[in-house]
């Protein structure tokens, strides 16, 4: 490694790890295969399938990333942003039917935004090898790592964040200003801190354990990023915008 790689996030995460727009079947295929090793056979949130791959109806009206090592393609992770529907726009996203009845609407209330500007953080999974320590490879979610690995078996501090990352540069690029998310509240806690522009909008809920709905300006997050985790921002939103285009021309 480095001094230049060293001090660039950035460079280590894109030295790592590819993030890819999975706009194909066969990169979706890969993305299903991570939720149901995770969400299935991990977890049990869900039922195990014959053709191991959970899907559901939001699937859809989603888009969706990839995260998978640089070298050798290894899948390690996926999230995905769920957008109202265009023919159906009133039909609700996961979070307002989760939270329909603790989301403060004086604070907030979804169903007034323009349908088209909003969207929902979902799905986020890492694959049981690259969960962060010992004794918690049953958190679908691990945030970090305690080491970088090996070229083979990499590992990165911010798998997790990079996801999330991904996540703010699809819905930027996608036109939408605020995204909500159902998450444990350290987790909400954690982003706030290192810059996310997060807002508890309602009380918790049970929901595989205790979740809180909130939501992150687009716009805000971006501009109030840390100085350490812009580097990061810069190689996923390139990564993504590369992704789009590509899919575009396809």
């Amino acid at each position: 490694m480095s001094w230049f790689d060293a001090l660039d996030p950035g460079a280590q995460f894109s030295k790592y790890f590819e993030l890819v727009f999975a706009e194909s079947p066969q990169l979706q295929d890969e993305v299903f295969r991570i939720r149901h090793q995770v969400y299935c056979e991990d977890l049990s949130y869900e039922s195990v399938t014959p053709d191991g791959r959970e899907r559901d109806e939001y699937d859809r009206h989603s888009k969706h990333l990839l995260l998978r090592t640089a070298k050798t393609g290894v899948r390690v992770g996926c999230t995905r942003l769920i957008l109202p529907r265009p023919e159906q726009p009133s039909f609700p996203l996961p979070f307002e039917r989760t939270c329909a009845a603790t989301i403060d609407r004086r604070l907030i209330d979804p169903a007034a935004l323009p349908r088209d500007s909003i969207a929902e953080v979902s799905r986020l999974a890492v694959v049981r090898e690259f969960r962060r320590r010992k004794g918690e490879e049953l958190s679908k979610d691990g945030a970090a790592v305690i080491d970088y690995g090996t070229p083979k078996q990499p590992r990165f501090p911010y798998i997790q964040l990079g996801l999330y990352l991904g996540a703010i540069a699809l819905a930027h690029r996608f036109g939408i200003k605020t995204i909500f998310f159902l998450t444990e509240p350290r987790l909400a806690e954690h982003f706030e801190k290192l810059g996310f522009s997060v807002q508890q909008i309602g009380g918790p809920v049970e929901h595989r354990g205790l979740r809180v709905p909130s939501m992150s300006s687009v716009d805000e997050t971006i501009a109030g990023l840390r100085f350490y985790m812009r580097p990061i921002y810069k190689v996923v939103a390139r990564e993504v915008g590369s992704g789009i285009e590509r899919a575009g021309r396809g």
